[in-house]
């Protein structure tokens, strides 16, 4: 594994007992929510590995639901989530899988509202980071380190040029970009992490591109 800093081998400022089964479930939960858009209403959590064996001692239960509340590592809210969540509405359950994932530590969050549902499988990968590795059924990497662009997208020819092109006219650099589709010609999905703060103007311009149905942001 590299490490960009210091600041990645002793992990973020953050609420304990543990980097990455309390402040990675943190990291978790918070993506999740802001890749949702909007807070939840409910929430399933099927944890795998040592995620499912030790969560309750490793405080990554209250950890996972203050990440969907929009609470940082560091937020001492963390601790008393579960009486906010419940506060708020959200209800929730966490599932222990007895099934082998290939990282130890995995989660998959299945949220939703009345208007829609998502569902994000993570790992986290020690010093309190993570990596998403599946969104709504397209396997990915996102590191959550990067401000990042998800583009979902009709598979055609052209639009990743499209989008390229956008983001270079804007002076955008791209760090990491990641393409995937279900089928061939049907719907697509663009992962960019980008070096550089993404604004508004640069997401309406990808929002009108032909074949471009969705753009969502994940700020670092």
């Amino acid at each position: 594994m590299k490490f960009r800093s210091v600041f990645d081998i002793i992990g973020p400022v953050m609420i304990g007992p543990s980097s990455s089964h309390t402040a990675g479930a943190a990291r978790i939960g918070r993506v999740a929510r802001t890749l949702f858009g909007r807070q939840p209403e409910w929430a399933r959590i099927h944890l795998y590995g040592s995620f499912a064996e030790t969560y309750k001692g490793h405080s990554t239960d209250v950890a996972i639901i203050g990440g969907l509340l929009d609470y940082d590592t560091f937020d001492e809210r963390i601790k008393t989530s579960f009486d906010e969540a419940k506060r708020l509405g959200l209800s929730f359950e966490f599932i222990p899988e007895d099934e082998e994932p290939e990282h130890p530590n995995t989660a998959r969050l299945v949220i939703g509202d009345g208007e829609g549902v998502m569902e994000l499988t993570a790992i986290s990968i020690g010093g309190g980071t993570m990596e998403v590795t599946e969104l709504n059924g397209f396997p990915l990497r996102l590191s959550g380190h990067y401000p990042a662009l998800l583009i979902v997208h009709e598979d055609r020819a052209g639009v990743i040029a499209s989008v390229s092109n956008a983001l270079a006219k804007q002076g955008v650099n791209i760090a990491h970009m990641e393409c995937g589709r279900k089928e061939k010609g049907e719907m697509a999905l663009m992962v960019i992490e980008v070096d550089q703060f993404i604004n508004d103007a640069l997401i309406n311009e990808l929002e009108v591109l032909e074949h471009v149905t969705q753009v969502s942001t994940l700020a670092n």
